[in-house]
């Protein structure tokens, strides 16, 4: 059997489609899929198939969606109920989104190892898999949530493809295909700069200058920076003539690339550079960024004792953009590579320790048989042997828990490691913690300006100090804040002023793309164990004050130990802030404005049905 998500959701049997009626039944069979055989929870599934207000027979339906895939997929399909969800088991049958990934990244390994040929017919496999929009035929929820990263992945794969065919010197075959990806693809500056590229060695080099500024306006339109390293390294290598160089074939000497690197000289020496693109209007964290830097910078009266850096913080504030600038930053004193790795899965659950440490040790150059990959033991001790000894950067972002993070720390005090989390982690020893808090008027109106356009700011002062005040410092919500007024040139800074300044409206208006406040906290509730969970809602409406625990047993129905363990489960993960104590010298706990709001906008059936009074009598187990 076969099923597809890359375009319309499909199964196959012996090559003819099997019939599956309604958008709903497609939306389930992909959100099992793509969970890999891992529980996709009644409450994620639920999201996915009505969004936020989901039907009073909602788990009755699930349960008909899933009965009716059963039986049309027959026992080969083993879907599991397993509480809190399902889990689907596709045997031996085929996936285009596996075949797709596992084609890419043996493309991408071909590549790195200079092999172009079978580099460009492994990632013309990958793309092969495509049949379309990924998830054409589901539900709106499940798109937006997963849409977006398949269709990177994609471009990713495509940018590879063509810089495989740009080595193997078939420019002329591939300047229409990539004139129409400029035109499709206006932002992405990869693409632009292999155009570039192609324009150049087919002898256009006028074209290929005309490409580059109609870029530079592009981007400053559009999102109000100037071009990346890449785009201006290919423009200057234009204007010197080395652009045009053509690329070696077989035992002829290696030509200098833009930015005056040897073709091929990172991939042939294996050095890993995997880091997130940096910031390019990075403002409003100087203090904090001098500090990662002094603790980042290799110091020589410390050279045995290992490099831990944390950053702490709660949901959008701020934590990845500053870790990611201050790695680039950093990054000469680091030439044995850079590691990037994401510790949280796109729904906010932590990844297993395995699964990350497969990723990279790929980044490491380490090819990975499916029984090693399996043996968390032997991926440690693989790990721990290709790392130690190397001047590596190891970024690990939002790291949920001490025993997610101790496998993945090398053991010798060559390499750093720089973690970002929502508090303090146990298993960082020793570590340098910078705990960021949003920001200051001052440096926040600079974030929003850098995002929107100083410009657009300065005209309208009155409507940014608003705006400002409203985003109460968060820098994730000063973004979204900023790009959706430049992506509006028409569209006046207090007219987005007025519509923030409903509080019922204010979470839903702060969304721009995959930027969201109100998904990113939702990541920390989810977080959260059961009983903190239920008590979050009812939690808001202690009101923008700081408050002791005593008021909040008052509320929850609670003795004010419980209620304190409660309050201190939600500050661990940065749901709550502690803001000193009362008069009798009890610890207080106040909201950061913006999860208050979140917290009110949870309805009862988000809170998985806590009545009012649910907490009198004791706390569940967490």
């Amino acid at each position: 059997m076969e099923f597809r998500v890359l375009g319309p959701v499909e199964v196959r049997r012996h090559g003819s489609r099997v019939p599956l009626s309604g958008t709903k039944l497609h939306t389930v069979l992909a959100a099992l899929l793509m969970s890999r055989e891992e529980v996709v929870s009644d409450d994620r599934l639920s999201r996915l198939l009505w969004g936020w207000t989901p039907p009073a027979t909602a788990s009755a339906q699930l349960y008909t969606y899933v009965s009716r895939l059963r039986k049309i997929l027959g026992d080969d399909i083993l879907i599991d109920r397993r509480p809190p969800g399902y889990a689907m088991a596709i045997g031996n049958s085929s996936l285009d989104l596996i075949e797709f990934q596992e084609l890419d990244r043996e493309g991408r390994e071909a590549l790195s190892a200079q092999d172009h040929e079978r580099a460009g017919d492994l990632l013309r496999g990958a793309l092969a898999r495509w049949n379309g929009p990924p998830l054409a035929n589901t539900t709106d929820h499940l798109a937006a949530a997963e849409a977006p990263c398949l269709t990177e992945a994609r471009a990713v794969t495509l940018e590879n493809r063509i810089a495989a065919d740009l080595a193997l010197g078939r420019h002329e075959e591939i300047t229409v295909e990539l004139t129409g990806l400029v035109a499709e693809f206006p932002l992405r500056e990869r693409i632009r700069c292999q155009l570039m590229t192609a324009l150049c060695r087919c002898g256009r080099q006028a074209d290929a200058i005309h490409l580059y500024h109609h870029g530079r306006a592009v981007l400053a339109e559009e999102l109000g920076v100037d071009p990346g390293e890449e785009l201006q390294a290919t423009y200057r290598a234009l204007l010197d003539g080395s652009l045009v160089r053509h690329p070696r074939r077989a035992g002829a000497p290696a030509a200098s690339e833009p930015g005056g690197r040897r073709q091929g000289e990172r991939e042939t020496h294996g050095v890993p550079a995997t880091l997130p693109p940096d910031t390019v209007d990075f403002t409003g964290r100087e203090r904090e960024l001098e500090l990662l830097s002094r603790a980042l910078t290799p110091d020589a009266s410390a050279a045995d004792r290992p490099r831990r850096v944390l950053v702490t913080g709660m949901a959008g504030v701020g934590k990845t953009a500053l870790a990611v600038h201050a790695a680039h930053r950093c990054k000469r004193h680091f030439p044995d590579g850079q590691l990037y790795a994401d510790l949280r899965a796109p729904d906010g659950t932590a990844r297993p320790a395995g699964g990350v440490l497969v990723q990279l040790l790929r980044a490491l150059g380490l090819a990975l048989g499916s029984g090693v990959a399996d043996d968390t033991d032997e991926l440690v001790r693989l790990y721990r042997e290709r790392t130690g000894g190397r001047r590596l950067l190891v970024l690990l972002d939002n790291a949920a828990s001490a025993a997610q993070l101790g496998p993945l720390l090398p053991n010798t005090p060559e390499p750093a490691v720089l973690v970002t989390g929502r508090t303090a982690l146990p298993t960082v020893a020793g570590a340098h913690t910078v705990a960021l808090d949003p920001l200051e008027d001052g440096p926040a109106l600079q974030v929003l300006a850098a995002a929107a356009g100083p410009e657009r700011i300065a005209a309208a002062p009155g409507a940014a100090a608003v705006i400002v005040e409203h985003c109460a410092g968060l820098p994730l919500a000063l973004r979204i804040a900023g790009t959706r007024i430049a992506a509006r040139p028409h569209y006046a800074p207090d007219r987005f002023a007025r519509r923030l300044a409903d509080p019922d409206t204010r979470l839903r208006e702060l969304h721009s793309g995959d930027l969201d406040v109100q998904g990113a906290l939702l990541a920390s509730w989810r977080a959260l164990r059961p009983d903190a969970r239920r008590a979050f809602p009812d939690l808001g409406g202690m009101g923008p004050e700081p408050f002791p625990a005593v008021r909040a047993a008052g509320l929850l129905g609670l003795p004010e130990g419980e209620a304190e363990l409660l309050l201190e489960a939600l500050a661990d993960e940065a749901l709550l802030e502690v803001s000193g104590a009362d008069e009798w010298g009890r610890p207080c706990y106040v909201f950061h404005p913006l999860v208050r709001l979140f917290a009110l906008s949870l309805p009862d059936d988000r809170a998985q049905g806590a009545p009012a009074g649910r907490f009198r009598g004791g706390v569940t187990g967490g």
